[in-house]
């Protein structure tokens, strides 16, 4: 059974170039490491709601976009292990030169890691 990682950010509208770049730089790892798919998406239709919302979860401001992003793995087993080398790869440290900045502030990123109980697919 698969494994999905989930990710919610608010990156400022203005760094949706520098946000591609950096998620071309680190996905690549993602799949290094054994996840299968790597998907970055840029908020489009995000609406605000009635009690909460995509936007109010990472404290989205006006000047900022919601992307979510989701990495899928072949199970837990394999996405543990791959975390676990990525948080120790050089790689991952933005003070390591040629590494990207993060164009985004990390902590009010949300993610969390999930199983999936039902697919349906065409």
């Amino acid at each position: 059974m698969s494994y999905i990682d989930g990710f919610v950010i608010a990156v400022p509208t203005a760094n949706k170039q520098k946000f591609i770049e950096h998620a071309r730089h680190f996905d690549s790892l993602f799949i290094e490491l054994g996840a299968t798919r790597v998907i970055e998406a840029w908020g489009d239709d995000v609406p605000d709601g009635k009690v909460t919302d995509f936007s109010r979860a990472v404290q989205a401001t006006a000047e900022e976009t919601v992307a979510f992003s989701w990495v899928e793995w072949p199970d837990k087993a394999t996405r543990h292990a791959g975390m676990k080398k990525m948080m120790e790869d050089p790689r991952m440290d933005p003070s390591t030169p040629g590494n990207p900045p993060m164009p985004f502030d990390g902590k009010r990123m949300i993610f969390g890691g999930f199983e999936p109980v039902v697919e349906v697919t065409a």
